[in-house]
């Protein structure tokens, strides 16, 4: 009586651990990773930008530095004149 349920006892807790061993999600382990991939191809506008051997037009060399230095030079010297206004001061 007690080898029997000696017996019944391990097969239950062989059953029991050969389920841990299997996947339970096959389906979504094979889609793993597709949500990332769709995803970062929906935000690529030129998947063959690379093999293009036309450069892109756009400035020359002087009027790209005449540009950045007009920028760097309008945060060099502070605007003078009045400060604005400051609401609900009296």
């Amino acid at each position: 009586m007690t080898t029997t349920f000696n017996r019944w006892a391990v097969l239950a807790l062989l059953v029991c651990g050969a389920q841990g061993c299997t996947s339970a999600t096959p389906h979504w382990d094979s889609q793993f990773g597709t949500a990332t991939s769709s995803n970062l191809a929906a935000q690529t506008i030129d998947p063959g930008a690379g093999a293009n051997r036309n450069p892109a037009l756009g400035l020359d060399g002087p009027a790209a530095r005449a540009a950045i230095d007009n920028y760097q030079r309008a945060f060099a010297s502070p605007a003078t004149g009045q400060p604005a206004p400051m609401v609900g001061t009296r």
